[in-house]
């Protein structure tokens, strides 16, 4: 009998798949998503060196001060938006211009949707 997959484990399958297809270089950096229990973390990738570029998470300083530390809050949509602002905002600061977006198997939908929203509001092309 065979063992079902978790959740998880089908994420990380969709994740392979995607990543066939899609690669970050210096010019246009592939930017990565990940969804932990707690926190949103979002980060622009070369993958020519294997560096990474830029980055922003919910954990930083600004979230803190704006929304308390009461960590279960920092999944919502609204701060969703307000990281691929300031994400979309460090990327113009470097100078990129355009990038490839990676979901990392999440469904591009709620604050997935939301983060690549707030960065294609600061002008950030993909």
């Amino acid at each position: 009998m065979e063992k079902s997959l978790s959740r998880n484990e089908l994420r990380l399958r969709r994740k392979k798949r995607i990543r066939k297809k899609i690669f970050g270089t210096p010019e246009k950096p592939r930017v990565c998503v990940y969804k932990s229990l707690r926190y949103l973390y979002v980060q622009a990738i070369d993958d020519i060196n294997g560096k990474t570029l830029v980055s922003a998470s919910t954990l930083e300083k600004e979230f803190k001060e704006k929304y308390g530390n009461n960590s279960y809050n920092m999944k919502n949509l609204k701060l969703a938006r307000l990281l691929g602002n300031i994400f979309g905002e460090r990327l113009k600061e470097k100078k990129i211009e355009k990038i490839v977006f990676d979901r990392s198997g999440y469904p591009y939908h709620g604050r997935v949707k939301e983060i690549a929203d707030g960065i294609r509001e600061k002008g950030i092309i993909f």
